[in-house]
């Protein structure tokens, strides 16, 4: 190996030093990703160490060590695929399933708007009067599927 800079860079010492800057920012920008990096350094340190490797025969066992790290992180990542508390938190619209709603402008020819809260939809389904009642069944993107809320009495 060389001396100087690029001897020191790629020496156990190197990969320690590596190692220690990916888990330092981890703990500072958290993501569950550099540490998989800091781990594969740790590696590629010790085999350096252990070894005596050459630049080429380093950076080889630094991507074996990447590969083995992905492969855990994809394992132990506690953030992977982990199942939503509220699965429909970014899809408003189907939130509103179940929701009455107010014609706001006449639904004709199967589309019109409706008054929720203090919102107005886009809405779709059966002919309905200004200022009926329906029943929210559905979404398609930003457009409520409405039906008539059925008249007791």
């Amino acid at each position: 190996m060389k001396d100087g800079l690029l001897g020191l860079i790629f020496s156990p010492w190197g990969w320690l030093s590596l190692a220690a800057v990916a888990a330092g920012l981890e703990i500072l920008l958290p993501g569950a990703y550099l540490i998989w990096v800091a781990l594969a350094a740790l590696g590629t340190a010790a085999t350096a160490a252990l070894f005596n490797l050459t630049l080429d025969g380093q950076l080889g066992a630094f991507a074996l060590w990447i590969v083995f790290s992905l492969l855990l992180s994809r394992k132990y990542n506690p953030n992977r695929l982990r199942p939503s508390d509220d699965p429909l938190l970014n899809r408003r619209a189907e939130r509103l399933a179940g929701s009455s709603a107010i014609v706001s402008q006449a639904i004709q020819g199967g589309r019109g708007r409706v008054r929720l809260g203090d919102s107005e939809w886009l809405a779709e389904g059966p002919d309905a009067a200004e200022g009926s009642t329906v029943r929210v069944v559905g979404a398609d993107g930003a457009v409520l599927k409405v039906e008539p809320v059925g008249q007791v009495g």
